[in-house]
Parts: structure tokens; sequence; C-alpha cells
């Protein structure tokens, strides 16, 4: 029986793929698609953003050394030098220069020096800066949009050892604005510039002891797990609540929790929507796995149940899907439904041509759509139903979903060794019977 193991679990869900995958009116016979713009083919960096840069009111995209003004994206502007070539030998005597790092267009493996980008307006002039985090463990450096000048931006170097794959760029502390959330130098914690001096070095606030994490520790993120309104921390081998003052920069409470090999971005959203949130990762971001976690309580003691969302066989998925590498995740409501899904791919070759598992099949981007069963007590009574939304581009060490064009509906966008790409959604109503006919198909029950 080719889904023996998962036979059961199929059935319980049967009312829900019945009845949640089917829209309650012909007005929401409505399907999503993604139309590609691939912006270059070279290899600059592991990350890519957007945020209006010109200041014409159009988000304009962020890759490596380059941005690309919206909405067309075809004029691309270099804000810091763009030196990096390698050779390409494609004969006995004859050799190309390419610019970038070794990426699909080499042969030998190579690493960017541009993992992550944001864009935030740090000094208040009202045009957005560019926030790019390095190669782990190398430093954090902002760079000053010179107001529609010409030529390279200011580059301020704020802090010298962002260690983790997954840092981010997010509110931790309540006070309205972002900081650096990542390890450092053996210890979980956050980083903060003086908002008077931004242009000064960044201030380093740890959370936890001393520990085994080193720049290429794996699985990061913040959000609320207990309740309480306050962001927690967490990591692949649990959460770190944040405790009621930050005053004098205390030591958050651990709470052990195996998440994770080492996986990416990390989530806490209420998946089930029982009024907790739960917790949502990828496993193992150079090998398989998606999983969210249901958070559980008897009394004030918190505990979590892993959902198998994918796996490393097709019977592991409830749609037959697999695939590896899965070191960038966005959560965002993609369908407009008012529940958020999940954002993720295969990050192409991110040691080369050789050293990871299933490494060369193709370069996935997908998006899963979260579906609540409308029956409360049924086993794993979350469906995430993947749908595919490209075959060649996949995603880095960083996805960024949001309305790129303004249309009101989340677009993509990715930098990676294959380059840099734009996927666009576009919204189309149609016919209850094609409506059916885009609809992934679970696995038949042989």
């Amino acid at each position: 029986m080719r889904c023996a193991r998962a036979c059961l679990k199929w059935t319980l869900l049967g009312v829900l793929s019945a009845s949640a995958m089917v829209p309650a009116s012909a007005a929401d016979n409505v399907v999503q698609t993604f139309n590609k713009t691939q912006l270059h083919d070279q290899f600059w960096s592991e990350g890519a953003n957007f945020g209006d840069l010109n200041h014409d009111g159009q988000n304009d995209l962020v890759a490596g050394p380059y941005w690309w003004e919206g909405p067309e994206f075809k004029t691309r502007h270099e804000y810091y030098p763009a030196t990096q070539t390698f050779d390409l030998k494609l004969g006995p005597q004859t050799s190309v220069k390419v610019p970038g790092f070794h990426g699909t267009l080499g042969r030998d493996n190579a690493y960017s020096d541009n993992f992550f980008a944001w864009v935030y307006d740090f000094n208040g002039d009202e045009w957005n800066d560019i926030l790019v985090l390095g190669f782990p463990g190398q430093d954090a450096s902002w760079f000053e949009n010179p107001k529609g000048g010409n030529g390279h931006w200011a580059r301020h170097k704020v802090y010298d050892t962002v260690d983790n794959e997954s840092p981010t760029w997010v509110d931790l502390t309540g006070d309205g604005k972002p900081e650096i959330v990542c390890n450092s130098q053996g210890r979980f914690g956050y980083v903060t510039p003086d908002w008077k001096d931004p242009a000064a070095p960044w201030k380093f606030h740890t959370i936890s002891p001393a520990g085994p994490w080193q720049r290429f520790t794996h699985g990061l993120g913040v959000g609320d797990v207990n309740g309480d309104k306050k962001p927690d921390l967490l990591e692949a081998g649990g959460w770190w609540e944040q405790p009621a003052s930050l005053e004098g920069d205390p030591e958050w409470v651990q709470h052990k929790v195996k998440f994770a090999d080492g996986g990416a971005q990390m989530y806490a959203y209420d998946v089930d929507g029982d009024g907790d949130n739960d917790v949502i990762t990828s496993l193992q971001a150079h090998g398989f796995g998606l999983a969210w976690y249901e958070q559980t309580r008897k009394g004030d003691k918190i505990d979590f149940k892993q959902h198998l969302i994918m796996g490393q066989t097709p019977e592991q998925n409830r749609y037959g899907v697999k695939f590896s590498e899965l070191h960038a995740l966005d959560l965002i409501d993609i369908d407009g439904d008012g529940v958020k899904d999940i954002v993720t791919g295969k990050r192409f070759w991110s040691h080369g041509r050789e050293g990871d598992p299933d490494r060369n099949s193709a370069a996935v981007l997908y998006w899963f759509r979260t579906v609540r069963s409308p029956e409360k007590g049924v086993a794993d009574r979350v469906d995430f139903i993947p749908y595919l939304i490209d075959d060649d581009s996949g995603v880095g060490t960083q996805v960024v979903a949001g309305d790129i064009n303004g249309d009101g509906a989340p677009d993509i966008v990715v930098g990676n060794k294959k380059g840099v790409f734009v996927h666009l959604q576009q919204r189309k109503s149609v016919s209850r019977e094609d409506w059916e006919k885009a609809q992934p198909k679970p696995l038949a029950d042989e």
C-alpha cells in the first residue's frame, strides 16, 4: 500500500478536503498565478527585498550591489562597488570573465558577501536606506541613500559579528523600531542603534548565557509564544521568554523544545485558530522537512506537538510534494482569505554541485495554503495545500513576500545562485470547473 502509514491520517482529513477546498460562492472562484521576471542571472546575493528607494511612490527592488527602479524593474543602479568576478573556462585555451560569484553560471562552489537585505529609513530624512548583512559571522552595514544623487552610497559599518544563518530585522523590544536579532560570539541577542546617531557603532544586547551557538547556527525567529503580548525569541532548540523589563539586559528564560535540527526562519502563528500561537519552521535548511508545532497547554506548562507538512519522501506530504534545502521561509496571506500561508522553496546548490541531498533537483518555489478544518478535534486539523509558483528560481537564505506593485496581492522577490527574480501575483476569477482543475489533488489511497 503506497500510503499504508498515512491512510488513517488522510481519512480523518477527508472532511477537510471536501469542504475547505471548495469556495463558498462563484465570487470565490479565484486562482492565483505568478508572472516571473528574471532581473539577471548573476550570483551576487542570497537575499533580496523591496521598498521605495527613489522617492517616486513606487517600490523598487534591491539585491546584492544593485537596485532596480519600479514598477518596470528595467533600470538598474549600482549602490556599492560590484567588483567581484570569476574566470569561467570554456575550452583548453578560452575563458571568460563573469561578473559576480560562482553560482549556476560557474562550476565551483562559492558564497556571496551579501546574505540579507532590508529597506529602512535609518537617518530620518524620509529617504529609504539599505541594510545588508553579509556572510555569517561578518558585519552589518547600512548604505545611506544619496537622495537621488548618483554614484555609490555611503556605507556605515555598524556591527562586526552577526552570527546565525537566519538573522532578522524586526521589532523585538516593542519600542516601535526594528532591531537585528541574531546570535553573536556564542550568545543570542539583538543589536540596536542609537537612533540619534545611527551611523555610530551599534550595541549588542545579550539575552542568553554563552552556549554552542556559532556563526553557522541555523534556525531563528521572533513571535509571542506565551500570549503576554511580548515577542519571544525562537530558535531550533526552543524559545526564550522575554522578561517584563529589558532594563539592564537581563537573561531571558529558556524553554527547551526540539523544533528542528537546523532550519531557517521560524514563525509564531496561530495555525489552527484556537487562540494560541504555534510554531512553523523547516527542519533542515540543507536537508528535508517542513512542519508546524501545535501549542498545547496543561495549566501554565506549554508543550508542542509536531505535525509534519512535508518530509523526504512524497508519501510524507498529503499531495506528494517533496523538495530539499528549505533555507528560507516567509509567512503571509497569499490568497486574501485572512489566514497566513507559507512561502518557501529550494535554495539551489546551497553548498554547490555536491554536498547536499537532492541538490540537483529543480529549484522550486511554492506557497502552501493554510486551510483550517471547520470541525474541531479532527486529527491534524490543518491542511497545507501546495501550489507550485516556479521550478527554476527557488529561494536564497532570504525570501520576501509582500505587495510590491501595489495591487493588493502579495508578490515574491528572490536573490540566489541563479540570479534575481520577482514573481508578481495575478488573481483571476474562473468558473467553478476551472477552479477545481487548478487545485492540487491529494495522493490516492492505493
